[in-house]
């Protein structure tokens, strides 16, 4: 079963415009460091609505051991390092993919 991971963060008062890029920097060398990516997007939340997250990550893999794959890799870490001292929240959800088949 595919799943797509989805994690939405919204900043603290810590994160200032260079913190955030440095993150999607980070963010950016993923998909050529973690092969079990399918597909991954990321950017800051388009302001259309309210009451949204400040940020969204999507993460495309082909199965648990793939997210767990991405969720475990030193450099998905070393992202993660960079963003939890900017989060006033997080919330995060794996939802299954349909079946392209």
């Amino acid at each position: 079963m595919a799943i797509r991971h989805i994690a939405l963060f919204r900043w603290n008062g810590e994160a200032t415009p260079e913190k955030v890029d440095r993150i999607r920097d980070a963010l950016a060398l993923l998909p050529g460091r973690i092969p079990e990516l399918r597909a991954y997007t990321f950017g800051p939340d388009l302001g259309i609505s309210e009451g949204t997250y400040d940020y969204g990550v999507a993460a495309d893999v082909d199965d648990e051991a793939g997210l767990a794959a991405y969720r475990d890799h030193p450099d998905h870490q070393a992202a993660l390092a960079l963003i939890r001292p900017l989060l006033a929240d997080r919330a995060s959800v794996q939802i299954a993919l349909p079946d392209r088949g």
